[in-house]
């Protein structure tokens, strides 16, 4: 046992990882600190060619007076995604090379990167799906950073967007994560514009005719209204009498208005169409049950 520890330590060894630890400290440290800074100073100027990008589809949006909120999303989707990717790849880059310096075999590296991918090909096929999918969403511009959507059954504002999934958060504020590859059924309720249906019931003994020219005049009330009328693309559409129901006469009208701001004006208008037809003794039907007792 003395022997073997004598023979570790031995005088001649330790000069010899002297010199190897020396030769590893003022050669290789400083190409490692030289390809870091190279990193970090290629890293900036790729985040800030991406910023430049950015505002440049904002500025030319602007020149040639197209919507500047959704070239806005738009803007922002595929900056997240060019850095995402972008920062990737100069990883990947950083690693191989610091990998090369310190002295490793990336011969060996890459062979036994080969035998694995191998390995794990079957187990990668849901991840090839979601990038050629979440490639395919991003080229045909179906969603962006900021639209309210629904998947899959799940409703909320879009989060954030990659090649592999999409996040959504709803209005409780939970946090819906969707891979691409998996989402069977995607809506846009916030594409370019957007629009609020109502059917508006009233009593059968009401005056159709009239109680249609009074929701025409609270349509164009809205749409002079100095706040109001900036949320609204066009007149209101009333469609007429749309169903005979158990309780009442249905009227369907419709708003078409600026992408996402139809909630906001569904409720304004139901607002007013309550506070109107109790002006004008108008009966909005209610189901109603008869108890007996015999």
């Amino acid at each position: 046992m003395a022997d073997t520890i004598h023979a570790l330590f031995n005088k001649d060894k330790m000069d010899a990882l002297l010199v190897s630890a020396v030769d590893w400290l003022f050669q290789v440290v400083p190409e490692l600190f030289f390809s870091f800074l190279l990193f970090v100073l290629i890293r900036y100027l790729l985040n800030k060619t991406i910023r430049r990008f950015e505002k440049r589809i904002e500025d030319k949006s602007k020149e040639i007076q197209e919507d500047s909120v959704e070239n806005n999303k738009r803007a922002s989707t595929m900056v997240g995604v060019l850095k995402t990717v972008g920062n990737s790849i100069l990883w990947a880059i950083f690693i191989i090379t610091a990998l090369k310096i310190m002295g490793f075999d990336l011969t060996t590296v890459i062979a036994s990167a080969g035998v694995l991918s191998l390995a794990i090909s079957f187990g990668a096929q849901e991840l090839v799906r979601d990038a050629i999918s979440g490639f395919f969403l991003l080229l045909e511009d179906r969603i962006r950073v900021g639209d309210v959507t629904r998947i899959n059954g799940e409703s909320g504002v879009v989060e954030n967007i990659n090649l592999r999934t999409i996040t959504l958060r709803d209005f409780s504020g939970a946090t819906h994560i969707f891979q691409n590859g998996k989402i069977d059924k995607l809506s846009n309720l916030t594409k370019e514009w957007s629009a609020t249906v109502h059917d508006i019931s009233i009593a059968y003994k009401e005056d159709v005719e009239q109680v249609q020219k009074i929701i025409g005049q609270i349509g164009n009330e809205l749409k002079e209204h100095p706040e109001w009328g900036e949320m609204l693309l066009e007149n209101i559409e009333i469609f007429g009498v749309d169903e005979l129901g158990e309780n009442g006469v249905v009227i369907k009208v419709r708003l078409k208005t600026v992408a996402g701001q139809q909630w906001a004006v569904k409720r304004e208008f139901n607002k007013i169409i309550k506070l109107r037809f109790d002006q004008e003794g108008i009966d909005i039907p209610f189901p109603q049950r008869t108890i007996s007792f015999f």
